[in-house]
């Protein structure tokens, strides 16, 4: 017997705008590197190779956690986009190793959540 129920879809054509915080944006880049460290240490390849294989493929010819990159990839580059155009972004300068350093140890603290 087959049992159905109502569920809510977002319209094929609908386009939306959600707001997003500093906090959210690089948790999101924060997903994006963990899932670039998993892949790339499941393949053990080389990060050009990836890329290059990433963006020639179609969509349902990735795995799934290629998937999860290319969407989170996309999620950033919308957010990026449109911070830009909302002029929100600011220069400053960072000292480079210790940036890489907290945001290895970002990621490293959420694999551990």
């Amino acid at each position: 017997m087959a049992t159905t129920q109502k569920v809510k879809q977002i319209k094929d054509d609908a386009i939306l705008s959600i707001k997003v915080n500093k906090s959210y944006y690089l948790m999101v880049k924060a997903s994006l590197l963990t899932m670039l460290t998993e892949i790339n240490d499941d393949k053990s390849s080389d990060l050009t190779k990836f890329m290059k294989s990433l963006v020639t493929k179609g969509y349902n010819e990735l795995d799934a956690k290629e998937k999860v990159f290319y969407t989170l990839t996309l999620l950033v580059g919308e957010i990026e986009k449109q911070a830009q155009d909302a002029d929100a972004f600011i220069e400053k300068e960072i000292d480079i190793e210790k940036y890489i350093k907290s945001s290895e140890k970002d990621v490293k603290d959420s694999n551990e959540d």
